[in-house]
């Protein structure tokens, strides 16, 4: 935390740390500390002083969790899932045009974009966002911390500027009986995935649990039982009428839709030897599956039953999916990298965000990457970085 101070006070004397004059006020910039005229100290705000830096920390201390295209054959509009409850709504040509006129020279590290519309998803932070649909129709989906899955029209939320729009749709985890009736508490939701052709959507909770909903009534139809830890992720493979599920227990499972049952459990079974199952993917034919787990991706060819090849990494995998028949991963260090089936790295980028946990891509081939300090990158189908942000808050 070298050169910041605490707000409203500084660190280890009384006074601030750079003299001043008993009516002017100089301050060193936290960022680059150039001393910098504030004025008289008259007029000075101690409350409006410690909202801004708050506001400021509070900024650069959010973690992108996810990101998601909308449904548009060009890349402008995307929206962002963050620890602090909000879902965010981008538009590439602004964030574009704002960053060909964000000037370095004022000490700012990355620019702060307005989003285009925002609303605040959850009490706590939102773990995941999907589209159920593909055209303006489709409804935005998010799941968080509070247990919820909320869904909203999407064409009502690109429209809202303000924190307005209501969602259509609530959905709320089951809590489990105890002794005497006492409830347990809500379990998060920590990934969602969509079935549109059986009308269902499917959650993977904190609870070691995943559920079946029914999009037309809001009620569960099945829930999958058999992790012994809570879950990560999970996918839809509605081609075979099945999910796969990741875990904390570290394995992944493949169940049956229409029982319920699982049919084939992947992963190490010593408890010694175990990491989470952080992230999963299909591709788009459903017959390759990628599991991050620990500083590994194992790719799967699912109709085979057969692990082909096992990625080492030099950090912790923590998003991984597929573009075509290579693999795009991101985790625990800033760069993007991208593998074919046998394991073979063919590019890495760096990216922003020191702590990567979302990587998202257009099918226009447009990259977004998400993750710690709120940072968004977008980088082209070429590599190269159309954009850098951190949202503002709401």
């Amino acid at each position: 935390m070298g050169g910041e101070f605490l707000p409203g006070r500084f660190r280890g004397n009384s006074s601030p740390p750079c003299s001043s004059s008993p009516t002017t006020a100089v301050f060193c910039n936290p960022k680059n500390h150039q001393k910098k005229m504030y004025g008289d100290a008259t007029n000075w705000n101690e409350d409006e002083y410690r909202e801004s830096i708050l506001k400021e920390r509070e900024i650069q201390t959010r973690t992108v969790f996810r990101t998601a295209w909308a449904p548009n054959p060009n890349p402008d509009a995307f929206v962002v899932a963050s620890s602090d409850g909000t879902l965010a709504f981008h538009s590439m040509s602004s964030l574009v045009s704002q960053s060909a006129a964000f000037g370095y020279s004022k000490g700012e590290d990355f620019m702060v974009a307005a989003p285009e519309g925002v609303v605040r998803a959850h009490e706590g932070p939102a773990y995941d966002v999907k589209f159920y649909g593909e055209d303006e129709d489709a409804l935005l989906l998010s799941c968080g911390d509070d247990g919820r899955v909320r869904g909203w029209k999407w064409r009502d939320f690109a429209d809202s500027t303000e924190n307005l729009v209501k969602p259509l749709l609530e959905l709320t985890n089951p809590q489990h009986k105890g002794p005497w009736g006492a409830l347990s508490p809500m379990p998060e939701i920590n990934a969602i995935s969509v079935d549109p052709q059986s009308a269902s959507v499917y959650t993977a909770a904190g609870d070691s649990c995943a559920y079946c909903w029914d999009m037309e009534s809001g009620k569960i139809k099945m829930t999958f039982k058999g992790h012994s830890d809570y879950l990560h992720c999970l996918v839809s493979r509605s081609s075979a009428s099945q999910i796969l599920t990741g875990s904390e227990d570290g394995t992944a499972r493949i169940w049956d839709c229409k029982t319920g049952k699982c049919i084939k459990l992947i992963g190490c079974q010593e408890k010694k030897s175990r990491f989470r199952i952080s992230s999963m993917a299909l591709d788009e034919s459903e017959s390759w599956l990628a599991c991050g787990q620990g500083k590994n991706i194992a790719v799967w060819n699912l109709p085979a039953s057969e692990c082909v090849s096992t990625i080492s990494s030099p950090a912790h995998v923590q998003d991984v999916m597929f573009d075509e028949k290579q693999i795009l991963s991101v985790g625990a260090e800033p760069l993007l990298r991208r593998f074919d089936l046998n394991g073979a790295l063919l590019s890495q980028i760096h990216c922003a965000p020191s702590s990567a946990f979302s990587v998202s891509l257009h099918p226009a081939g447009v990259v977004a990457v998400g993750g710690y300090g709120g940072l968004v990158d977008v980088i082209s189908q070429f590599g190269s970085h159309l954009c850098t942000f951190r949202s503002s808050l709401l």
